[in-house]
């Protein structure tokens, strides 16, 4: 989870530094509460506003929340605690400081949130972080906004374009949202709760937003849902398209080298899509696909609608499709009901798909959710015991797939600079961190390592001209 990220916004000049307002963003949670952060900056940024990494000169705390895990709105309300004392110690040197909370918990504690933390001033959902500046000014006479009412019109549509300064200065990658909400109700999880249903950007919306930032310099874009692949809009020629369809047109943006996409559900893996991953050079050999469980059992327990057998047999497709695709998961160990024969399941799973990268938890109880009403709870030392065998499992795939990169050559996209002097990291197509040595001039250019070694988190490479002898 990001503990935070500062957003930042179009640079402005030392007249405007000096009238403008600050704020401070900190995130929490997924890709995409990071991509609606920086939408949230860019909302701001057209009332004046800049952002600061300094959550102490900043008379704006936005904190863009999450609701998946365990105990997460008392997070939230630590937090808040803190920003009052703040707050209150602002007011007595005559200074402003608003406080404002967005995302999943604002959506799911509404008014809640105003009554146990009287500090807070705005309280803004995910789908209505468009009207922010509106409740910012509505606030400031005096009574604390919640706008939580999902939103009839398209928050994208009343957006501000990004300016391309301000897209520069965010990197040569970037996230693009392109679908909302979900409509499996997984039996464990809050999403379809706080993000609602399944809702997708038009084509026309999308294609602007990617060809606005590859003309910024971006090199690489991941396109965000919480049910991604189920994406569904018309197409410019009428015809209803799905994800692969809007990955082909994606493709032809010029100066667009890298597609990436996330979080899948098995039961959206059409045709269209295997076969874009077929075709498509851009579209990077890396799929982030959730199975959650090995046994049936509990698959149907958790309301995933798709059998172990049906997940491995999908992912044989798309090995056939594209032969060097790594793939990636999410596992939750100690559903209600899970027995020993159940876990034993979810490991030979593991051992089949052999995955390149992989997150796995604890089942933890989601209020609200069908979960929470279900006997034969795991105790907490089984959950435990179970988490630890299969991460050490994971653990061991993953530094297998990583040595096995050793010796080979590849593109590497440079990001950023390195820790080290003369150093550069960047991403490989299997979305692997990669230490080099190049010069930061060229950071948004794509050049070919060879990789010579392994970290715990990341791999080391040299320019491949160099140990050629080129």
């Amino acid at each position: 989870m990001n503990e935070h990220v500062s957003i930042p916004v179009a640079a402005p000049d030392a007249g405007e530094i000096k009238n403008s307002r600050k704020v401070f963003i900190k995130t929490y949670g997924c890709q995409m509460n990071v991509y609606d952060s920086t939408r949230m900056g860019d909302a701001l940024a057209s009332e004046g506003y800049v952002t600061t990494e300094e959550m102490g000169e900043a008379d704006l705390i936005l904190l863009n929340t999450c609701h998946i895990r365990e105990k997460a709105a008392d997070k939230v309300y630590s937090a808040l605690g803190r920003l009052r004392d703040m707050k209150k110690a602002r007011a007595a040197e005559g200074r402003e400081l608003m406080i404002g909370v967005a995302g999943c918990v604002a959506q799911a504690e509404g008014e809640e949130i105003i009554r146990r933390a009287p500090a807070v001033d705005v309280v803004i959902g995910p789908q209505t972080y468009h009207r922010l500046p509106e409740a910012l000014r509505r606030a400031r006479g005096g009574k604390p906004v919640v706008d939580t009412d999902y939103a009839v019109e398209d928050k994208f549509e009343h957006l501000p374009a990004t300016e391309k300064a301000t897209i520069r200065s965010r990197g040569v990658t970037a996230f693009l949202t392109v679908q909302e909400g979900c409509d499996k109700f997984c039996t464990f999880c809050v999403v379809p709760y706080t993000r609602g249903s399944e809702v997708s950007r038009p084509v026309a919306q999308i294609v602007a937003e990617a060809q606005r930032l590859a003309e910024s310099g971006v090199r690489e874009i991941t396109l965000l849902g919480q049910n991604v692949n189920a994406w569904r809009a018309e197409g410019p020629n009428g015809r209803d398209w799905s994800l692969g369809d809007l990955l082909y047109r994606l493709a032809e943006i010029p100066g667009l080298a890298r597609l990436r996409y996330t979080t899948s559900h098995p039961r959206d893996m059409d045709d269209r899509l295997i076969d874009a991953h077929r075709d498509l050079r851009t579209l990077m050999p890396y799929l982030h696909l959730p199975v959650q469980s090995g046994s049936d059992r509990i698959l149907k327990a958790m309301n995933r609608r798709h059998t172990g057998q049906e997940y491995l047999r999908l992912v044989e497709r798309i090995r056939t499709a594209r032969a060097d695709i790594a793939m990636s998961g999410d596992f939750i160990v100690g559903f209600p009901g899970e027995t020993d024969g159940d876990f034993e399941d979810t490991l030979r799973i593991v051992e089949e798909v052999n995955y390149a990268q992989a997150f796995s938890f604890k089942y933890s109880t989601r209020p609200g959710t069908p979960g929470a009403d279900l006997a034969d709870h795991v105790s907490e030392e089984v959950k435990a015991e179970r988490l630890e065998r299969l991460q050490a499992l994971l653990l061991k795939q993953q530094a297998r797939f990583a040595t096995s990169c050793v010796g080979s050559v590849m593109d590497l996209l440079l990001e950023k600079p390195g820790r080290m002097p003369g150093q550069v990291i960047g991403r490989s197509p299997w979305l692997q961190s990669v230490n080099v040595d190049a010069k930061t001039s060229q950071i948004g250019d794509i050049i070919p390592v060879r990789i010579i070694g392994t970290g715990p988190n990341s791999l080391f490479a040299e320019p491949a001209e160099r140990l050629m002898g080129a």
